[in-house]
């Protein structure tokens, strides 16, 4: 004898029994076909009501369609950021190309995260010895040496030799953006040149959010490598 028809002698069904019994006969709804009209399900809707079991199935179906509906416009967002994101890096290179000499370089990259990425505070520090380029006087460049003290603190993005996004620490902040930059709320470092031999490309935002550190990071990689193959061949 079954557990199921054992359970059935003794009067006492539990919600066990039931289920294994449904499982070992899956059907036996089509021999009582009048038994799934009987059903009766709380409304999942909290009205304190109950649908039928057809009625619960179609919700069911409906919440699947709604979650199916949301990654769907989820993977179509993320298509066009990157689409978007692409263009961008389009009109960075053909700025790029067209440049003639490291000043040229230089403009095109600054004019390209202002105008094309819509970042308004951005550094680029270049370890090199260049007298004209140190005469330049600009915000936006700052020559160093790899052996400088205020480099130990991007050591471990050089050792990485990936872009980093987030917060950083406030002597990084302060080196990078100036003393005055407190309201920078998140940083995007890029390297540049195979373990930043040649430097790195700091992007401010007020935005903590901006450069999360949960963003992928490959888009800022392409940049890097672009900035890096026109300042070797400058």
């Amino acid at each position: 004898m079954t557990k199921s028809a054992a359970a059935a002698g003794t009067g006492t069904l539990s919600d066990t029994t039931v289920a294994e019994f449904l499982e070992a006969f899956p059907e036996f709804f089509e021999r009582n076909p009048q038994l799934l009209q009987r059903i009766r399900l709380p409304d999942a809707r909290g009205s304190g009501t109950t649908v039928s079991l057809l009625e619960k199935q179609v919700d069911v179906l409906r919440e699947r369609n709604r979650q199916l509906e949301r990654k769907l416009a989820e993977f179509i967002g993320v298509a066009r950021g990157n689409d978007e994101l692409a263009g961008k890096i389009h009109r960075l290179t053909t700025r790029l190309v067209h440049a003639r000499g490291l000043d040229r370089v230089i403009d095109a990259v600054e004019a390209s995260l202002r105008e094309d990425f819509d970042v308004q505070r951005a550094v680029l520090v270049l370890f090199r010895d260049d007298a004209a380029l140190a005469a330049r006087q600009s915000p936006f460049v700052r020559l160093a040496e790899r052996k400088d003290a205020e480099m130990r603190g991007f050591e471990s993005l050089f050792t990485n030799d990936r872009p980093r996004c987030g917060q950083v620490r406030d002597s990084q902040r302060d080196y990078l953006f100036g003393e005055g930059a407190v309201d920078v709320g998140s940083v995007a470092l890029v390297p540049l040149g195979p373990g930043g031999s040649l430097g790195l490309l700091a992007c401010g935002a007020l935005d903590s959010q901006r450069f999360n550190p949960t963003v992928s990071t490959d888009f800022l990689a392409r940049i890097g490598e672009l900035i890096a193959a026109a300042l070797v061949v400058e």
